[in-house]
């Protein structure tokens, strides 16, 4: 089991991100898949982002914590907040969750960000937000793994608009940052998590391959940041925090939940 120290803090505060193998195993990355696939009520929420080329890329959002589903288990799980608090400083509650999805040859790149360079024009006070991405599947710089500048956190908010079809950060500014900064491509095996800044500048390319790429992100927010109470961006509200075990124990219930449901539909 993963035990964070100060050596990875330390790192998490040079670098703006902290990659972790394993924090999760291959029976919960199979259990999130098969039920992410297979969720009729978030397939509702999903919208389509395009690259420049047109490639779609495909996720939906909330920030629902009151469910109790895998997606929850996620959230509200020891393993990610535990590991937030102490890195980012203090409590954290969710900001939001979504899953995301480039499929084979036609998933599009997201174009160079900071994900603060949004949350700012919900009028968050402060960059101390951070998230947690998660690998369901295999990441690789072939299906369009996530891409960041290392200790790009501490260039401060880059300036965001519209470039290309996309809300991206300055590309002059991204080019400059390019010259200075090791650019390093975050290849990640099922159940390997990247805990990254607000500030980071990110960006992935689209999938030339084969293989999906889906992921779950988890975002969050410190208690002592102020922001706007919107819809899907929630101000602070206390987030109680739940054993690791429950991840498999609701997914094992949900999967068996929605496999009865579709017998039934079927016997129908």
């Amino acid at each position: 089991m993963f035990q964070l120290t100060e050596k990875h803090i330390t790192q998490f505060q040079e670098d703006g991100y902290l990659m972790v193998e394993g924090l999760y195993d291959q029976e919960e990355m199979d259990l999130l898949l098969q039920i992410g696939k297979a969720d009729q009520e978030k397939e509702e929420l999903v919208h389509s982002a395009n690259d420049a080329a047109g490639r779609e890329s495909k996720l939906w959002l909330t920030s629902d914590i009151d469910q109790e589903d895998i997606y929850n288990g996620f959230v509200h799980g020891r393993r990610i907040v535990d590991t937030m608090e102490r890195v980012m400083g203090d409590e954290v509650y969710l900001y939001h969750y979504k899953m995301m999805v480039k499929e084979p040859k036609i998933g599009g790149a997201w174009e160079w960000h900071q994900d603060y360079g949004y949350w700012y024009h919900n009028q968050a006070l402060y960059p101390d937000m951070a998230s947690c991405y998660i690998a369901v599947d295999r990441a690789y710089r072939g299906n369009g793994c996530l891409q960041v500048l290392r200790g790009s956190h501490k260039l401060g908010r880059v300036e965001h608009g519209r470039f290309g079809t996309q809300t991206g950060a300055d590309p002059k500014r991204v080019e400059l940052a390019k010259q200075h900064l090791e650019h390093v491509y975050c290849e990640m095996a099922p159940g390997t998590a990247l805990f990254f800044h607000a500030n980071l500048l990110h960006s992935s390319n689209p999938n030339e391959s084969d293989d999906p790429r889906w992921s779950l992100i988890c975002c969050y927010n410190t208690k002592h940041n102020p922001c706007l109470d919107r819809a899907g961006h929630p101000s602070y509200r206390p987030l109680e925090k739940w054993d690791d075990s429950r991840v498999k124990e609701l997914g094992r219930r949900q999967w068996a939940e929605m496999q009865e449901k579709f017998f039934d539909l079927l016997i129908d």
